[in-house]
């Protein structure tokens, strides 16, 4: 299987096991099936404990961070570029990964994904997308854009830009069936 770079876009904030468990075992899948892990490169958090997990499985580790969050850039990585703003991370972030998968965050992570979606809308992108959905934390999202589909607000099917997975085994799945690597 060919490996891939899998950026994934999460909070840095540290949360309830409902949110690590899934994250640590989507990292550990990451890292056994040899692929890098491209993320916002805080060593803080759920950012935290995705690498951790992905590095103690053999996987690489690709950091974008951000100037004003530099000091909190996880050091000891394969590869680690520090970007002069968001708009240029976000940037480089997509740059770097054949794929990308959403986990739980904040206003951040929903800007990210709503770039990728954005993209792929106005096919800028072809990158599969996956929104791991753990603990049912994006059900008002993936209602949300059930509605924008079913209204007209979405000129491509919602399947064709983004795929809903509710355990970590199946977004690396998909992925890989995406990409050809299975």
């Amino acid at each position: 299987m060919d490996a891939m770079n899998i950026c994934v876009f999460l909070s840095a904030a540290d949360l309830p096991e409902t949110y690590t468990r899934p994250a640590r075992e989507f990292a550990e899948l990451l890292g056994k099936g040899g692929h890098t892990l491209v993320w916002g490169g805080s060593d803080v958090g759920l950012m935290k404990v995705v690498a951790d997990g992905v590095q103690e499985a053999g996987g690489r580790l690709m950091g974008v961070s951000v100037d004003f969050l530099a000091a909190k850039a996880r050091t000891g990585v394969d590869d680690m570029v520090i970007a002069k703003d968001l708009a240029e991370r976000k940037a480089l972030l997509l740059e770097k990964a054949d794929a990308v998968v959403i986990m739980v965050g904040g206003t951040g992570t929903l800007d990210e994904a709503t770039e990728i979606l954005e993209l792929k809308k106005h096919g800028r992108t072809t990158k599969p997308v996956v929104l791991l959905n753990s603990g049912g934390f994006y059900d008002g999202l993936k209602e949300q854009f059930r509605r924008m589909e079913a209204e007209g607000f979405l000129p491509v099917p919602l399947t064709d830009l983004v795929f809903f997975a509710e355990e970590p085994v199946g977004a690396l799945a998909y992925l890989e069936e995406a990409m050809g690597t299975r």
